[in-house]
């Protein structure tokens, strides 16, 4: 057979004839020089009518050679058999009620149910992460956001449910709500929702709590309370009516004159029921003339002395002279080591405080000078509080609320045998401490005041020294006595500072003392609960087939785990199962394992946080 050219594929005359018949309507377009039909044929040798159809032949055929530019369009390549995973992700949910729960925008998770989705992910690495979520009908950026270890926030579903009716309780509800929770694996508010619309039980999401409290089977944490403030303090002073009871205590004050600056001290009678400041006294040192003088103004603004005046338990403040400018005023002492009995004073000066500027003169005769200014600031900063209206009552001023008290004799009867109960009572227990105090730590003591010109005219804090530890009141003596040979001991100390000594030491004593039964116990408590969880991770290893199981349930262990110890113990069994793997392995496993930690969502992050710190630390320890 003839040949197309000479160098080209060998082909029929026929087809070679069509071919260049087809090419004669292109070279006729362009006006190139072209042969006839008749001498093509004849040429070629080919038969007329073969030629023409050959022609229509490659005409029809040749745009299925004609592609357009790029690489080729690769045929889709069949989508790999998931039946297996759909099958398994429906059986985990038929055997966990409540793992996932989806409303109308959102879709709620358990944690079981993340757990199983990553298990899926690691069993299949050779599934793409978009196949193997329409699998588990899971959205493919949750289920990336859980290779992350991140958390979706969902919402619960809103349907109306028969919560409304609030029938009685009855035992067999009772008994259907705790059997449906104890194979219930997902959060409690859907829980809830699958009581009230599923089994038809017209329970509150209250009343299902207490039911599973009660029952045991369900135990809420409970958030971490505040600790006591003033708040919980107001409204536990007992008051009467105005005039009635006074408090009365002292602050430090301090003025720069010149460069120079001298302290003062700034005494202030307080009436207990409206708050006013009824007397003051500025004098250098806080001391029985103070509260005299104090006691005294108050006197003179008021027109009548208080039935009752509370003082700290200073030794200044509970002598002769202070017993006979009181007269028929019953003294009362303040609770020691509770600055909420004197609360009124104290206010008085977080007020002056926080309304005086820091005061700086410079003058002539400064100590006078400042004494003079001191007492002039001191006055109308009282004048000032007392007329001030107090919205807590009625927009009355102190000036008013103490004018205007005029209790009926009943009430100052009743009034008079309260504080006559209250001394009877506070002498009562003075008298009963002062009976289970040891004669011999007394009269050690008694001596030691004597030597050491303590004032304690009514065994305050001799009594209140003599309750400590025999050690502790002989070492807090020593170091008393020491300072002062050596010239440490603060001006004007007193009493107190030697209470403070005592009850420092014995303070520390007692703390070394539960520090060595503290550490005894916890060696014992830690040897019982490390021969525990060794029993326990020993069965793990026992039933274990592989180790991506293995590492699972040590994962699990460990974040399931309420104390330090435990999850500690348990995290290192994890990096012990990590490490005797081959080196290669180690980096996936870990990134198993950190996974599984932040999937336990009811884990606090910063717990999950720190145990995956922890986790890397013990897989590669830097030091």
């Amino acid at each position: 057979m003839p040949l197309l050219s000479a160098g080209g594929p060998s082909v029929p005359p026929s087809f070679a004839a069509g071919l260049v018949l087809l090419s004669l309507k292109l070279l006729s377009g362009h006006d190139l020089p072209r042969p006839t039909a008749s001498s093509v044929v004849d040429a070629l040798g080919a038969s007329r009518s073969r030629a023409y159809a050959a022609r229509d032949r490659l005409a029809n055929e040749l745009p299925a050679l004609v592609r357009g530019p790029g690489r080729p369009v690769e045929e889709p390549a069949e989508a790999p058999d998931t039946s297996a995973i759909t099958a398994k992700t429906l059986d985990f949910v038929m055997r966990h009620p409540g793992c996932v729960h989806r409303g109308e925008q959102r879709t709620r998770y358990a944690a079981s149910f993340r757990l199983f989705a990553l298990e899926q992910t690691e069993a299949h690495p050779e599934l793409e992460l978009p196949v193997l979520a329409r699998a588990m009908s899971i959205p493919p950026g949750t289920l990336k956001d859980w290779q992350r270890g991140g958390n979706e926030a969902v919402d619960v579903r809103e349907e109306t449910n028969l919560a409304e009716a609030r029938d009685p309780a009855t035992e067999p509800r009772i008994a259907a709500v705790v059997a449906a929770f104890r194979g219930w694996h997902g959060d409690f508010l859907s829980f809830c929702e699958h009581v009230q619309l599923h089994l038809r039980i017209p329970f509150g999401v209250a009343l299902i709590r207490r039911i599973l409290e009660a029952e045991g089977v369900r135990i809420p944490r409970r958030r971490r309370g505040r600790s006591p403030d003033e708040e919980a303090l107001r409204g536990q002073f007992e008051t009467f009516f105005a005039g009635f009871q006074w408090v009365g205590d002292g602050t430090p004050l301090t003025i720069e004159v010149d460069g120079v600056t001298y302290t003062f001290n700034l005494e202030l009678m307080v009436d207990a029921q409206t708050g006013a400041v009824t007397g003051m006294s500025l004098r250098d040192e806080e001391d029985g003339a103070a509260v005299v003088e104090a006691f005294e103004d108050g006197v003179a603004t008021t027109g009548a002395a208080p039935m009752a005046l509370l003082l700290d338990n200073r030794p200044s403040n509970h002598t002769e002279e202070v017993d006979d400018a009181l007269g028929d005023t019953v003294k009362v002492a303040a609770t020691p080591f509770r600055p909420q009995n004197k609360a009124h004073a104290e206010g008085g000066f977080g007020l002056f405080r926080q309304t005086v500027p820091e005061l700086r003169l410079s003058r002539l005769e400064p100590e006078h000078l400042a004494r003079d200014v001191l007492v002039l600031v001191a006055t109308t900063w009282v004048r000032t509080l007392n007329h001030r209206p107090r919205r807590d009552r009625g927009n009355k001023s102190r000036v008013q609320l103490y004018n205007e008290a005029s209790p009926t004799d009943d009430q100052i009867a009743e009034a008079r045998r309260a504080l006559a109960e209250r001394v009877r009572k506070q002498d009562q227990a003075r008298k009963t401490r002062r009976a289970r105090l040891d004669p011999d730590v007394c009269a050690f003591l008694d001596d030691a005041f004597e030597r050491l010109g303590l004032a304690d005219p009514e065994r305050r804090f001799r009594d209140a020294i003599a309750r400590y530890p025999l050690d502790a009141i002989v070492a807090g003596l020593a170091v008393f006595e020491g300072k002062g040979k050596v010239g440490t001991l603060p001006d004007d100390v007193d009493a107190r500072y030697l209470l403070g000594i005592v009850r420092n030491i014995s303070d520390q004593d007692e703390g070394l003392a539960i520090a060595q039964a503290l550490f005894d116990r916890r060696v014992e408590l830690r040897d019982r609960a490390l021969a525990r969880l060794d029993r326990e991770r020993q069965d793990l290893e026992e039933h274990a087939e592989d180790t991506l199981p293995w590492l699972r349930d040590l994962t699990d262990n460990a974040l399931n785990a309420d104390r330090f110890i435990d999850r500690t113990f348990w995290l290192r069994a994890v990096a012990d199962l990590i490490n005797d793997q081959p080196e290669p392995e180690h980096r996936r496993l870990f990134l198993i394992a950190a996974r599984r930690i932040h999937a336990h969502h009811r884990t606090p992050k910063k717990d999950r946080n720190a145990a995956t710190r922890r986790l890397a630390a013990m897989v590669r320890p830097i030091a």
